[in-house]
């Protein structure tokens, strides 16, 4: 009776390892969706930012729940602050109601283009993605003020000293869900 059962355990185990190896591609693309895929192409060539890396931000941010909210109040897929909404629309020029804010950075096409041109900006700032993406989390006074004080490196290298737990956590996510896509779509 042992030696049924144990034959048993060990089948559906080989079955189970044969099953994710052949389907491994199908369920990483459940795992790790191109959802909105066409929303992000657009914003994503507009801003000059890889998709790949929209993807991984959305992923790590809402796990592509467009009604996500966080517990500090960020909105929607890319989880963008009403504050920050307001700052990127208002300084580059992206038009969106004022009046109701909340609103405007939920609504899925503003909140991708907002938090697209907010990772343009971060980019384009510390030219790397590792501190980008570290400032989205974190905020460009306090990556900068890391950066001045020598707590990290400016390029990027030393990524691992982030100070803060969740930052530091936040940014391995991302670039781990970068490279998951770059590997099962490019």
């Amino acid at each position: 009776m042992k030696n049924k059962k144990l034959i048993i355990v060990v089948t559906i185990i080989l079955l189970v390892i044969v099953f994710s190896f052949i389907f491994k591609d199908k369920i990483l693309k459940i795992m790790y969706p191109k959802t909105y895929e066409e929303i992000v192409s657009i914003y994503a060539e507009k801003y000059n930012v890889e998709e790949n890396l929209i993807f991984a931000v959305i992923k790590a941010e809402s796990n592509f729940d467009e009604n996500a909210v966080s517990h500090k109040s960020a909105i929607g897929l890319m989880q963008i602050m009403e504050e920050t909404a307001d700052d990127i629309a208002t300084t580059y020029g992206i038009d969106i109601d004022f009046d109701n804010i909340r609103e405007s950075v939920a609504n899925v096409q503003n909140n991708i283009n907002i938090g697209t041109k907010y990772l343009e900006v971060l980019l384009d700032k510390y030219g790397n993605k590792e501190v980008a993406v570290a400032a989205y989390n974190a905020g460009i006074g306090t990556v900068d003020n890391w950066i001045e004080k020598d707590i990290i490196k400016a390029d990027g290298s030393d990524i691992e000293n982030i100070p803060y737990k969740e930052t530091n956590n936040y940014v391995r996510k991302i670039l781990r869900n970068y490279e998951i896509y770059q590997t099962i779509y490019d």
